[in-house]
């Protein structure tokens, strides 16, 4: 049975939404230069990231000092390039509306700054946003010390009716780089409703550690120093020569916001789903998987109490450019583990990056600007077992007239459906499709059209097609 493209079942939520996110920052910087190189990266996507707090924090690795005025530093510099960057998006804020965002936390560490009597200006700022009548969730990273949110939520349920405390929880969504003191376990028990994203223990247990860690058997050169000195650091303005060298690690806070960039395979309310910024369960980890003798600061590292989004685990074979025939064919080795749910992305989100940083210094007629993706198809679609479903990116196109590559592949892991799905034809063909495989009870499969620009740096953009497979009969 073959199902027409346009009427291929019943028409559900986008899986991608255009609605800006809203985040508030909570930084440690000055601890690492990798705050300050995190936040420049972070400014390059302020046109479609609503930011509404970036707040100067502690953390075990800096516990009595706060630096806001180092936030400033940067946006002073962002100042400096934001009338060109407008030129690509008018929706880049100014450096005034930025300078208003920068707060301060409790100058003491983890748990000690919370309590009675230890409202700051951060907490009070916290607490604000979540109070304005918006309706979309505030995402809150912590990409060191969270104690300024865990100060919010101890002045939320002292001061506010229970109903209105978890009206207001409710909104929040934490994603946290590891536990950079005790305040997290605290959080994570005294608000088990509260929605957080963490791989808590030793840094080597950590998603987010993908972002630098140089993987055997690929090209790392995206994360390199020379990379970073071609395509960020110099030639590009006063905002990539702002960006420091590193000390320890590479961008170890980027993470936390990369899952929100509006890319068309983030989906940020369900990170099981998988995306730029990694992938989690929703799940109470053991200790022992945690590395909890490991470093992180000299942290402790409690049981968790609850279920809380973690690490998941991917199982990736990368594609590589051919230079005869086929564009694109597998590398013969599988990378199995719970790195490669963000790694998988990594060479993608370093040139959406060098792309932007282009931006604050080049006219639009002369940097690149990514492929908008459509679908010849509803993105969410039921079938039956034995049903033929197409797929399509017919439609898609560039802004700047760049020719286009398509790469179609099912994303196993996202789904329930745990098995592969054989798809017809080669990779790199913008229509695709697959027979419904036989199911005892409804299945979810998704589906990821990658499409990726030749432009210089090459920029991917993507849909998800989340089918929903019944069984034969139902």
């Amino acid at each position: 049975m073959s199902i027409p493209a346009a009427a291929a079942g019943q028409v559900a939520a986008p899986v991608s939404s255009v609605t800006k996110p809203r985040l508030f920052i909570l930084t440690d910087i000055e601890a690492d230069p990798d705050d300050t190189q995190s936040l420049i990266r972070l400014l390059l996507y302020a046109n479609e990231i609503d930011l509404e707090g970036l707040v100067a924090t502690t953390s075990v690795h800096q516990k009595n000092r706060i630096a806001p005025e180092s936030i400033r530093r940067v946006i002073a510099e962002y100042a400096k390039v934001r009338g060109n960057l407008a030129r690509h998006d008018t929706a880049f804020p100014q450096a005034a509306a930025l300078y208003r965002l920068v707060g301060s936390g409790q100058p003491v560490y983890g748990t000690a700054g919370v309590g009675s009597g230890k409202s700051t200006d951060g907490s009070r700022r916290l607490i604000a946003a979540l109070e304005r009548p918006d309706p979309r969730p505030l995402w809150v990273a912590g990409w060191g010390g969270p104690n300024t949110l865990a100060q919010a939520l101890h002045d939320i349920r002292a001061t506010r009716s229970p109903e209105a405390a978890k009206r207001l929880i409710s909104k929040l969504r934490v994603y946290t780089i590891s536990d950079q003191d005790d305040s997290g376990p605290w959080m994570r028990k005294e608000f088990p409703q509260l929605f957080y994203v963490v791989s808590p223990g030793g840094y080597g247990a950590a998603t987010w550690t993908a972002i630098n860690s140089v993987v055997e058997g690929i090209d790392n050169t995206a994360i390199s120093n020379g990379w970073f000195a071609e395509h960020i650091q110099q030639g590009h303005g006063p905002l990539g020569a702002a960006y420091p060298d590193t000390a320890y690690g590479v961008e170890g806070d980027t993470p936390s916001f990369l899952g929100l960039i509006p890319n068309g395979l983030n989906v940020p309310e369900r990170p099981d789903w998988g995306g730029w910024g990694g992938r989690y369960e929703l799940r109470t980890p053991e200790r022992s998987t945690t590395n909890p003798d490991g470093f992180n600061g000299g942290v402790p590292v409690p049981a968790e109490t609850r279920p809380i989004w973690t690490n998941a685990v991917d199982s990736f074979k990368p594609y590589v450019a051919k230079p005869y025939g086929r564009a694109i064919g597998q590398l013969d080795r599988t990378f199995t583990g719970f790195r490669e749910t963000l790694w998988r992305w990594r060479d993608e989100f370093q040139n959406d990056f060098a792309a932007r940083m282009d931006w604050t210094v080049k006219t639009p007629a002369d940097a690149n600007h990514p492929p908008v993706v459509r679908l010849a198809h509803p993105d969410r679609v039921t079938v039956r077992s034995g049903d033929t479903v197409p797929l399509s990116a017919l439609g898609t196109t560039d802004p700047d007239g760049d020719s286009l590559s398509y790469q179609w592949f099912q994303y196993p892991e996202a789904g329930t459906y745990p098995k592969t799905i054989e798809m017809w034809g080669a990779e790199n063909l913008y229509a695709r499709g697959f027979t419904a495989p036989v199911v005892d009870r409804p299945s979810e499969a998704h589906f990821i059209l990658k499409v990726t620009d030749k432009g210089t740096p090459a920029l991917t953009r993507y849909r998800r097609v989340v089918v929903t497979i019944l069984p034969k009969g139902s």
